[in-house]
Parts: C-alpha cells; structure tokens; sequence
C-alpha cells in the first residue's frame, strides 16, 4: 500500500472537493502526453469569503495546486502548451484575490499565480468535462484560513516537492524492462498471496480427490518463491500451511500491512463439467455490503486515507477521497487483471471471458487493488490434470509473476 499510495500523490486524483486545505495536490487523469490542450480563458472572482478560479481548456489535463508564502500566494500548474488569450485577467470584486498573473514553463506547464490578500487555502478543485459548446474547466474554490493553517500547508508543500524530486530523481536512473523478472524497483511493493481456503474448510474437491486447499496453498507457495526470487518485491501469504484463516481475517492482515497488492488463488467447482480454464475476478462494482461494514465508521474511513490527507478532516471530505480511492483500487485491479492476463494467454488455457466481476469478500479492501484467480475448475478432468501437473503449476507462476512486474513496472 505504501507503493501506491506514494504514487497516488504522484500521479493520481487523491485530494479533490476536500473541505480543508489541497496540500501539493496532484491530479492525473486520462492525457495524452503528445497532444496538450490550450489554455483558452481564465477569470476569478473574489469575495472576503470566497473566491473562484475558473481556466477554459481545450481538453482535460492535469494540475497540482501548491500554497507559497513570502508572498501569500497559490500556485495553479496545469499540463498545457500555451496561452490563447493576450488580454489582462484581473479578479472580480474585492476580498481573498488581489491578483492574478500567468507564466509558461518549458516543460510544457502553464502556472497561475493567485496573489492573496490574506490567508487562505484551497476548498476544493476540479475538473469539468466539456459539454456542448463549452470547454473543459478547471474550477479551483477558496476560501478563508487561519495563519497557522495557511503557514502549515505551505510546510507541507514545501515537503512534499522535495519529496517529488527525489522520487523522479531516483526513477531517472532506472531501466527497468517491464514484463522480466529482473526488474529492479526503487520502493518495493508488499503483494499478500490469499491461498483459498485451508484446515477445516478444504475449499472443492474434485472426483478425483484432489481438494482445492491443498492445490492453491502449492500454487501460491510456488509463486512467492518466483516473486522473492526476483528481487523485487516482498511477499507473503496469508497462510502457509494447512490451517484455517477466515475471510475477515484475510483482509484485514492485508489492510494493516498496508500491501500494495492483494492475490486470492482458488479452484473452484462448477455442476457442469465441460466449464474449464483461467480466469481472473475483480471486485463488482455493485458490491457495496461488505464495504460498508469496512467503512462502518469515520475513524475507519480517517485510517483508510492516513498519511494522504490532513489532519482533523471532515467527515464528508474523508467519504469522498475514500471513494475516489476506492475508484481508483478497482482500476488499478482491472489494469493488473489485464496485464496478467495477456501474460497468460499464450501458454495458458483462458476461460472464455478472463477477465471477470464478483462480490467475493477478498475483493473488498478500499485501499488495495484486489484480484482472484481461479486457477481451474476440480470439476473439469482436464483442468485437474493440469493443476496436478508441476510444469503447468511453473508456466502459470511465472506467467503471473512476470504480469505482476508489468503492472508496477507501468505503476512506477
């Protein structure tokens, strides 16, 4: 968890419509780096109680909001080539903005330098689609703060950029070769492998007599030992012999070691026979019981976001940065699902529809990107024999260490 959420503050949309202070916030969503947009239009208006500033771009982007002292100001980066408009912005009315100025970076940003009139924090900043005729919008809200609030935010973000750069500095001198084995990653991920089942609970059992919990608990053993072999990671399970571990307890060893990276494996059984192959499961996107006992509580909800959002947060605010974070583990999973997948594919049998959604309660973690693979079916001989069978065990542990090497070789 520490990987991502590092990363998250990197390079994805973490502190939006907060009711306190965006401390160095950054927010990344879908760009493509070739084709920047413009900024088309800019305007503020200013209250003593709240102030707005709106930029019209020529597409969506990305921006990082930063508080700066000496003098009073916030700092408004979007990813963007150039300016469209020559005429002078000045705020609207008199309060927190006292004005307003812009420069052009040579790496392709645009700042907007809000000069303050006294001290003041960032409520909440987004970004707006485009609709009909209007362009994309970034809307960024202001509002009044204490001295010792605005002084904490500039420290915070004065800590964070140096913290930013040193991560870039360290990745500049990776080479990492997405896909191996070998690849050398600067921060390494904690991934927890769930072998289903176990002790009392002895999962399916085939005609053969093969029971599942035995066939995920070497399956899962093999592929810690290929993923600790590889150097880059650390693993473990969530149990490694035959002993009984219930669902709750599964996750919850997996949220307070804060993984980067959940793998339940199973095989499962199905009444008709001639089902068979590999598949991958994702968390359902209508699956809501389990999480909401997880996040039965705001002191929950605050433990969920530690370390990615400021202290004393409301409890509107910490609902939604942990939906937004919830968003963003499910996206994550399905792009690790996928990566794994196409590992897979050439040398393993795939079900029809690998890649698919459950309300499994593993799943359910708001914090990690959560995936189950169902291995085979005990209820299908060929899959029996192939889940018996030591060099199809191998082909399918390395084809899914070498998918987990692509995903946080993509994620670094």
């Amino acid at each position: 968890m520490k990987y991502l959420k590092k990363y998250i503050l990197l390079f994805l949309t973490v502190f939006l419509f907060m009711s306190s202070p965006l401390n160095a916030q950054q927010t990344e969503q879908s760009v493509d780096s070739a084709i920047l947009p413009s900024l088309i239009e800019a305007r503020v208006s200013s209250t003593e109680q709240r102030a707005r500033l709106v930029l019209d771009l020529s597409a969506k982007t990305v921006f990082a909001l930063t508080s700066f002292n000496e003098p009073m100001r916030i700092a408004v980066d979007v990813k963007a080539t150039d300016i469209k408009f020559t005429n002078t912005i000045s705020p609207t009315g008199e309060g927190l903005i006292s004005s307003i100025d812009f420069e052009t970076t040579n790496d392709n940003r645009i700042r907007t330098w809000l000069v303050l009139s006294d001290f003041a924090q960032v409520q909440q900043a987004y970004i707006l689609d485009p609709f009909d005729n209007q362009p994309a919008r970034l809307v960024v809200d202001i509002i009044p703060a204490s001295k010792e609030r605005f002084l904490a935010n500039v420290a915070q973000d004065i800590a964070f950029s140096q913290n930013q750069a040193k991560e870039i500095a360290k990745l500049a001198d990776n080479s990492n070769a997405p896909g191996t084995l070998n690849s050398q990653i600067t921060s390494r991920p904690l991934i927890i492998i769930d072998p289903g089942h176990g002790g009392i609970d002895s999962g399916a059992q085939g005609a053969t007599g093969h029971k599942e919990k035995d066939i995920v608990l070497n399956f899962a053993l093999l592929l810690q030992k290929l993923l600790i072999e590889a150097g880059s990671f650390d693993v473990a399970l969530t149990r490694n012999n035959d002993s009984f571990v219930s669902l709750p307890d599964r996750l919850a060893l997996a949220r307070t070691n804060k993984a980067d990276l959940f793998i339940s494996i199973h095989a499962d059984s199905f009444e008709q026979a001639d089902v068979g192959g590999t598949s991958i499961y994702t968390i359902d996107e209508e699956a809501t019981d389990v999480l909401d006992k997880i996040l039965a509580d705001n002191e929950n909800k605050v433990d969920i976001i530690a370390g990615l959002a400021p202290p004393n947060i409301d409890e509107q605010a910490v609902s939604i940065l942990v939906d937004l974070m919830r968003r963003q583990m499910r996206k994550q999973a399905f792009r690790v699902a996928s990566v794994i997948v196409d590992q897979l594919k050439p040398s393993v049998r795939l079900r029809r529809f690998p890649i698919r959604k459950a309300d499994f309660f593993v799943l359910q973690s708001p914090d990690i990107p959560s995936i189950l693979i169902e291995l085979g079916f005990l209820s299908n001989m060929k899959d029996v024999e192939n889940l018996t069978t030591s060099e199809w065990n191998d082909r399918v542990a390395n084809s899914i260490a070498r998918g987990v090497a692509v995903y946080f070789g993509e994620t670094k």
